[in-house]
């Protein structure tokens, strides 16, 4: 069962963090190239405030977007932007995520997100830790993977070995850290690859932030996965 009071605080503490980390850069800074191919910084910083507004309307039982045209504009308009407009607007976006969070709700309903995905409501609030903590890396600004957390990575890595589950296109693949494994990749009765690193690089390989030459594979080449 998901505690969504607890990740709601967790958000909160990752924003601030966010926030506090890009609040030293200047107006040159934020046009410069993020992590994210084709992204500046301002693109990043904005598509976290659209996302915010987006999953507002997830929680109230909107479309998340009006369409995936409009989301790309939106990030686009909103990329060049100076930077106190960049972080007044994911400040303020972030505290109306959290009063839409708070509102009394049914955490167990199902909600529904982009093409079509559904999950619980209650999962809602670590979508959005995972969208801050990673977009935070993507800033390329002294924050990394191994900055995010134990329990941040574990259930981050959690998820995306479950969203690539059941895809013919990638093997079945066994991951572990030393301490916990995974099993991802099409069905089977038996791993056909198994891939072994440090927490950091196996949920970076998975969320695409890292190529996985980090990484250790028995059993085949390195799984080509899908983008997310």
């Amino acid at each position: 069962m998901m505690d969504h009071a607890r990740d709601l605080a967790s958000v909160q503490e990752a924003t601030e963090r966010l926030l506090s980390a890009a609040g030293a850069l200047d107006n040159a800074a934020v046009t410069d190239e993020s992590r994210l191919p084709g992204w500046t910084r301002g693109h990043v910083l904005a598509h976290l405030a659209r996302n915010a507004d987006a999953l507002v309307n997830v929680l109230e039982g909107r479309p998340m977007y009006v369409s995936g045209e409009a989301r790309d504009a939106d990030i686009e308009r909103d990329a060049p932007r100076p930077l106190d407009e960049q972080l007044a607007d994911v400040r303020e976006s972030a505290a109306r995520f959290g009063r839409a969070a708070a509102a009394p709700a049914d955490w167990s309903r199902t909600v529904e997100l982009r093409n079509g995905v559904t999950d619980s409501a209650s999962r809602v609030p670590f979508r959005r830790w995972a969208e801050v903590g990673l977009h935070h890396v993507d800033l390329g600004i002294g924050y990394e993977l191994e900055d995010l957390g134990d329990e941040f990575t574990e259930r981050e890595t959690d998820f995306l070995a479950r969203r690539f589950t059941g895809r013919p296109d990638v093997p079945a693949t066994r991951l572990a850290d030393g301490t916990r494994a995974w099993s991802t990749g099409r069905e089977a009765t038996a791993p056909e690859i198994t891939v072994t690193g440090a927490p950091a690089d196996l949920l970076g390989w998975l969320a695409g932030r890292r190529d996985g030459a980090a990484l250790t594979v028995t059993g085949g080449a390195l799984p080509k996965l899908p983008p997310l």
